[in-house]
């Protein structure tokens, strides 16, 4: 689960340490390549993350990058392509800790072998999250999650609710 990368389409596999060792000189992770034939081009699509998120001009700032070791790699792409660098959408599942640690505070939806519920997400490390589920501190390692997303909401948490996540004295 957390460290493993998606990887899909057909050049893909290939391409990924040349596209990882970019995106990391920028300062973000690969989350994903993806290679794919689009009439006479190839698409290569690649999608980058980091703890704080990634803006516009860090996506341009990656995409210059990228596009620079692949053209110093055109053994991996047999002719032209066109380069799309992405960032995850909100609809991506939790699967890293740092996924968690940038949904503190979120409302998420949770599934595990037993159950399936809606949480609130609190501290997060590299063996698990603390969740704030009916009122209630859980804490549950990321092995025990088969999936978890986040959910649109238009609300803030209650204070209740930031305050339980904080550990603050009086909040239960």
């Amino acid at each position: 689960m957390p460290g493993q990368r998606e990887r899909t389409g057909g050049g893909s596999e290939r391409l990924e340490p040349v596209v990882a060792a970019a995106v990391a000189r920028a300062g973000y992770e690969l989350e994903q390549v993806h290679v794919q034939q689009a009439g006479r081009t190839q698409l290569v699509k690649v999608v980058v993350d980091g703890d704080d998120g990634i803006g516009l001009d860090e996506v341009a700032d990656v995409s210059r990058l990228v596009s620079e070791a692949l053209d110093s790699h055109d053994e991996f792409l047999a002719g032209a392509y066109t380069l799309e660098v992405t960032s995850p959408g909100l609809d991506r599942p939790l699967t890293r800790p740092r996924h968690w640690r940038r949904a503190r505070l979120r409302k998420v939806s949770v599934r595990t072998p037993e159950d399936k519920f809606l949480a609130r997400v609190g501290d997060a490390d590299e063996e698990g999250v603390e969740l704030l589920v009916d009122g209630q501190l859980r804490r549950m390692g990321y092995a025990e999650i088969d999936h978890a997303v986040i959910e649109v909401e238009f609300k803030e948490p209650s204070a209740a609710e930031i305050a339980k996540l904080a550990h603050e004295e009086g909040s239960g």
